[in-house]
């Protein structure tokens, strides 16, 4: 009798034999047995939306069920992330998310902010449903809990950037973490904070909500300092933080030792005096004159359409290969002229001429 745990490995036995890869000819198997059922793929990793809410005027809910080929891979940790991939208007595009599930759940759960003129995050906002099948790929990130839990942890968030928080948050309290743990929230309005209601129900955690946009009534007023650090929690042994780029400086400026991670793109202004270099996409055999800015936008604005996702540097999805030349990191400031090695386009300017893999 076959249990339902033999079940998938036996499809995926026959799937992958030379006989069935010889019938299905130069698509691969996975374009066909999607036909069937979208998630029951060989390489693949999909998932399928099992449940949508919208708690925040600004916020989709996703409850993902993913197939076996995502949950075969790289376990996913408290505060990591994955990269998404929807279809809009016929083009794929990727971007990363952090799922709030704890450690070990079987289904993800992402709460995704609405950007104004974000694509996908406004497509997912109103085209969301259960049925619906994702892109799901490259589990990453450093911002993770440390294997040896400290014993006083402050977690502080501000808008979408509760989501990786809230997994480490979820994972200690599975793990009936002993010792004491602050949170502290900041959101536009209380109707725009996430997970508010679940928040409050916690026992044992001191939870803290600030907002910065409204005179709702809350816990914190202003801007993150000394103050509210002490009302959270004085001298924690570990602090971790995802938000905004002022929130994140705000809480380094008391907490230089603090974890953080911020999901905002950085403003990147066009150096005044650009190379004037060449830079030849290799595979495609297009030139352009170097304008400053990164090579993806070089290469968007050249009419290619070179995968990328958070275009911030954190999701790797752009990286291609330098065969030449120069470049010089847009985050870091770091420049590199070493032939022959990966970059991540996205945050990637050339200096004088560069031959890219694409």
């Amino acid at each position: 009798m076959f249990t339902e745990l033999s079940k998938p490995r036996l499809r995926d036995r026959v799937l992958r034999s030379p006989l069935v890869g010889l019938l299905t000819g130069p698509h691969g198997v996975d374009r066909y047995t999607e036909l069937v059922a979208p998630t029951w793929t060989l390489n693949d990793a999909r998932a399928k939306v099992v449940a949508v809410r919208r708690d925040t005027p600004r916020s989709v809910t996703l409850t993902l069920e993913p197939n076996h080929v995502f949950t075969a891979g790289q376990p996913l940790r408290a505060g990591q992330h994955v990269n998404l991939t929807v279809e809009v208007d016929g083009r794929r595009h990727t971007r990363c998310y952090s799922p709030a599930n704890a450690e070990g759940a079987r289904r993800l759960e992402l709460t995704i902010g609405v950007h104004d003129g974000g694509v996908v995050s406004e497509h997912l906002f109103r085209n969301a449903r259960p049925g619906m099948v994702v892109g799901l790929d490259g589990v990453g990130g450093d911002f993770v809990l440390p294997a040896e839990r400290p014993r006083r942890i402050l977690l502080v968030s501000g808008g979408s950037g509760i989501t990786p928080v809230l997994s480490m948050l979820r994972t200690l309290l599975a793990e009936e973490h002993q010792g004491e743990i602050a949170f502290v929230h900041y959101a536009r309005s209380a109707a725009d904070a996430a997970y508010r209601d679940e928040l409050a129900g916690l026992t044992g955690v001191r939870v803290l909500h600030g907002y910065t946009r409204s005179d709702d009534a809350g816990d914190l007023a202003g801007r993150f300092d000394a103050e509210q650090l002490a009302a959270a929690m004085p001298d924690p042994d570990a602090v971790f933080v995802c938000g905004p780029p002022a929130l994140v400086e705000a809480v380094r400026a008391h907490c230089p030792q603090a974890r953080s991670e911020s999901f905002v793109p950085p403003v990147f202004s066009v150096p005044t005096e650009a190379s004037g270099g060449t830079v030849t996409f290799v595979e495609s055999g297009v030139d352009v004159t170097d304008d400053g800015r990164s090579l993806l936008e070089q290469a968007e604005a050249a009419g290619l359409r070179p995968e990328n996702g958070c275009r911030m540097g954190i999701c790797h999805t752009c990286t291609r290969r330098k065969t030449s030349g120069a470049v010089k990191n847009l985050v870091s400031g770091a420049i590199s002229a070493a032939d022959a090695e990966d970059v991540q386009i996205c945050v990637t300017a050339p200096i004088g001429d560069v031959q890219i893999a694409l």
